[in-house]
């Protein structure tokens, strides 16, 4: 039997976010929009036809329960692979396995799960592409990556992505009763819940997180003592007890926050600062590279375009030469985009073109913005009327390359610094739209 300490703690028992993982459906908490009557994993789970998918989503949403919770609904053999550790010889060595079937015993398709699939390389994601489209697994990849930058075509095509979200307060509320009241440990333990605005704000909709702080704060009372939570206790043993930087841990997010924040607020410094953190962490460079590329274009954009070309150059040579060496170039690229005037003005604008996009999908294309490759679509109007910029003064004529309905709107909006200034009394002096602010 396992013992308990003097603060009521099992020695031998796992962590609690391991002994409250769920392990069916009906206990999975968050999600409903996958997982709730009659949602998309709900339904594949009754049809009993499994196909293969990426779950994406940050982390602590639950996808490697969820996809254990699957295969086990399903009675499929489950298999993982981390692509941290797994190289394109693991990944074959599985699937020979599976092809023979020395390691499954289920004559269904084996649920090949692997974490952090966005790390994988294109040669290791090659080598499973075979096997998936033979059936010989079904792919359960999670990822907390765009799945569209970070997999391959091929692959991608043939599995659909399910987007998880950070737990709400609701979720959080019940993962926090549940563990109080089920758990071997903390059952034995009285709470005296007050406040938990705190509590769920450090969580940040992340349930692994949640059960790690509430396990911590049980920690730093005697036992005998009631756990109290509520805002300042919350606050104040969190900030007694930071644990050291881990890029697989509760502060991964954290760290990469603060880093894009500082450039983002010009503080080279503390840029540095926080990506020395993540390096002596052990962070992937190519993580801290993709940050910086989305960065150069999210926050400084048209007010440096030189900003982007250096982080893409940076994403490149820290891939071609790898740590230690890349220190240097990501140090070099934090500090000049810290140091880079700031516009978030094509970042806003694609934003405000896509929303309206999405409620005007019918508008026609004018008559005059069509092709007209062939006669027919001559004869009917296909780029009558069309001015060719390049015949003009200027190289610019009055011409509405809007839909109708959209006529004069204006979606680019120049921010204040000197590049944007320039676009601007340009815009103003082409476009009417633009001298009325």
């Amino acid at each position: 039997m396992d013992s308990v300490d003097n603060i009521g703690r099992s020695t031998m028992l796992p962590p609690l976010p391991e002994r409250m993982r769920p392990h069916t459906l009906d206990e999975y908490v968050g999600q409903k929009h996958l997982v709730g009557k009659d949602a998309v994993i709900y339904r594949m789970v009754e049809s009993g036809e499994l196909k293969s998918f990426i779950l994406w989503g940050p982390p602590g949403t639950g996808k490697t329960t969820l996809a254990k919770i699957i295969a086990k609904a399903m009675e499929r053999e489950f298999y993982t692979l981390s692509a941290v550790s797994a190289g394109v010889k693991e990944v074959r060595e599985v699937i020979d396995k599976a092809r023979s079937g020395s390691i499954f015993s289920s004559s269904q398709s084996p649920v090949l799960f692997i974490d952090e699939i966005h790390r994988f390389s294109k040669s290791q994601q090659d080598a499973l592409l075979g096997a998936v489209e033979e059936g010989v697994v079904t792919l359960i990849g999670a990822t907390t990556e765009n799945p569209s930058f970070e997999v391959i075509t091929p692959l991608l095509s043939r599995c659909q992505v399910f987007v998880l979200k950070p737990l709400e307060a609701a979720d959080l509320d019940i993962l926090m009763n549940r563990a109080i009241t089920s758990d071997v440990i903390l059952k034995t333990r009285k709470f005296d819940i007050r406040e938990t605005e705190a509590l769920f704000r450090y969580s940040g909709g992340d349930a692994r997180k949640l059960l790690n702080i509430i396990d911590l704060l049980a920690s730093t009372f005697p036992a005998g003592r009631s756990v109290l939570i509520d805002n300042q206790t919350v606050t104040s043993r969190l900030n007694e007890h930071l644990s050291v930087y881990d890029k697989g841990g509760e502060m991964h997010y954290d760290i990469i926050s603060a880093f894009i924040k500082s450039i983002r607020g010009s503080d080279p410094n503390a840029a540095v600062y926080w990506l020395a953190r993540m390096l002596n962490g052990g962070e992937d460079p190519l993580f801290i590279a993709r940050r910086m590329c989305i960065l150069a274009s999210e926050d400084i954009g048209l007010a440096n375009p030189n900003a982007m070309l250096l982080a893409n150059a940076c994403f490149s040579t820290v891939h071609n030469i790898g740590m230690p060496e890349a220190r240097i170039p990501l140090s070099e690229t934090a500090i000049y985009l810290a140091c880079s005037p700031k516009s978030n003005s094509a970042y806003m604008a694609i934003n405000q073109a896509m929303a309206v996009a999405r409620e005007t999908q019918d508008a026609p294309v004018p008559l005059y913005l069509r092709n007209a490759p062939t006669k027919l679509m001559e004869e009917l109007g296909y780029s009558d009327g069309y001015k060719y910029a390049h015949d003009y003064p200027g190289h610019w004529t009055d011409l509405e390359f809007m839909p109708e309905k959209l006529k004069g709107t204006k979606f680019y909006e120049p921010a204040d610094n000197r590049r944007e200034i320039e676009m601007r009394e340009r815009l103003e002096r082409l476009w009417p739209k633009y001298k009325d602010r």
